[in-house]
C-alpha cells in the first residue's frame, strides 16, 4: 500500500533557479528569452507547480539578474556565461567615440587664480599662534547677530522707518463706513 502511494505522487520540483536555467537553455533563442515564454516553458514540462508560480518566477528571475547569473536586455533574459549574450555596459550614457586622426585638443590656460576655497596651512601651530598675537581668539560656530541701531529722529519723522509687523498673514482690513450722523 506503501508503494502505491509514493508511486503517485509526482517527483518534487526542482529549484526555480535550475528550472529558469533549463528553459533559457531549452528555448535557445538568440534574443534571449521573455518572462511569459520562460513560464509557459516551466509549466509545460513540469505541470504541477504551486499556486503562487507568476510571483515565485518573478522574484527569482529578479534575484538572478540581480546576482549576475542573468542579463536582462530589452525585455529578455539571457544567461550571464552565454557566449552570444551582449556585453554588459555601464550606467549612463556612453563616452562619444574619439576620432584617432583629430589633433588633440589644445591645453586649456590657466587661471591667474586657482578655483575653490584656498588650502589650510600646513602648520596649525603657526596659525594659532599668529592669532593669539593679534589678541583674538578664533571663535567657533556662527557670528553673532551685529546689533541694531537706533533711526535718527530725523529719519523717523519722515516716516521712512518701516513698521514692524508680526508673524502671519496680517488681518484683513476693512474699509471705514461713513456713519448717518456724519451724512446729515
Amino acid at each position: 500500500m506503501a508503494a502505491a502511494d509514493e508511486a503517485s505522487k509526482p517527483p518534487p520540483l526542482p529549484p526555480y533557479p535550475e528550472m529558469i536555467l533549463a528553459a533559457i537553455e531549452a528555448l535557445n533563442d538568440k534574443n534571449g528569452s521573455n518572462k511569459s515564454a520562460i513560464s509557459k516553458y516551466i509549466e509545460g514540462k513540469y505541470g504541477d507547480l504551486p499556486p503562487a508560480h507568476a510571483s515565485l518566477l518573478t522574484a527569482h528571475l529578479a534575484r538572478m539578474k540581480e546576482s549576475g547569473e542573468l542579463i536582462f536586455l530589452k525585455n529578455n533574459y539571457f544567461r550571464a556565461d552565454a557566449p552570444d549574450a551582449p556585453p554588459k555596459r555601464g550606467r549612463g550614457r556612453p563616452p562619444k567615440p574619439r576620432d584617432p586622426n583629430a589633433p588633440p585638443p589644445p591645453p586649456k590656460p590657466s587661471s591667474p587664480r586657482p578655483r575653490g576655497r584656498p588650502p589650510k596651512s600646513k602648520d596649525p601651530i603657526s596659525d594659532a599662534v599668529a592669532q593669539a598675537a593679534s589678541g583674538m581668539p578664533k571663535s567657533r560656530g556662527r557670528p553673532p547677530k551685529k546689533a541694531k541701531t537706533a533711526p535718527s529722529p530725523a529719519a523717523a519723522a519722515a516716516g521712512s522707518a518701516p513698521v514692524k509687523r508680526g508673524r502671519g498673514r496680517p488681518p484683513k482690513v476693512r474699509p471705514a463706513v461713513p456713519s448717518e450722523t456724519a451724512a446729515a
